[in-house]
């Protein structure tokens, strides 16, 4: 039997409660292939693993089958890989804004990872050329930085050459404007 173009659709199961993915324009898939990149190519140790927007988060699998698929995951603990989810604890999850999604994305998938214990979150907006990091203190997320970037070096605001670090792995560096490459191509 022929695949429906419904197949192919993506979901993600919240409360019981399942949620359509939205398609991502072509812009959220370049940043978030350029931040899953630039991971990939500063990390020392080889067991930890990068994935975008193909893996599930089972984030309480104890309590039921809850999942969400963020764009980009840093998983460094591989016995919670199975099949294509992970339930163990992300170092970092980073969502990229679709304008379907970005509400969800500030609001409930942010609590989510926090009580996950996630350590780091990035919200990232290919359209605004934005990005915030949130670092879990004390069992809370704390907004820790936030850029928008301007990359023209005659304003007095130029940014794009600052340095973005991973909390848990400062070796991981990337420019701000090197996350959003190829965007405004």
């Amino acid at each position: 039997m022929p695949l429906l173009k419904e197949d192919y659709r993506k979901q993600e199961k919240i409360d019981g409660l399942f949620y359509d993915m939205s398609t991502p324009h072509y812009q959220h898939g370049i940043v978030s292939g350029n931040i899953c990149c630039l991971i990939k190519a500063g990390l020392k140790n080889t067991s930890f693993l990068t994935f975008m927007r193909n893996l599930e988060f089972r984030y309480h699998p104890k309590e039921n089958d809850d999942y969400v698929t963020p764009d980009v995951m840093l998983v460094c603990d591989r016995k919670h890989l199975k099949g294509g989810s992970y339930s163990g604890v992300p170092r970092l999850i980073v969502e990229t804004l679709s304008p379907s999604t970005a509400f969800r994305d500030k609001t409930t998938k942010k609590d989510i990872y926090e009580k996950a214990g996630v350590e780091e979150y990035w919200i990232v907006s290919p359209k605004g050329e934005s990005m915030e990091i949130y670092y879990l203190q004390d069992d809370a997320y704390v907004l820790t930085h936030s850029y928008i970037l301007q990359d023209d070096p005659e304003e007095n605001d130029y940014n794009a050459d600052t340095v973005i670090a991973l909390r848990s792995f400062p070796e991981i560096r990337m420019k701000l404007y090197e996350l959003f490459e190829g965007v405004n191509v």
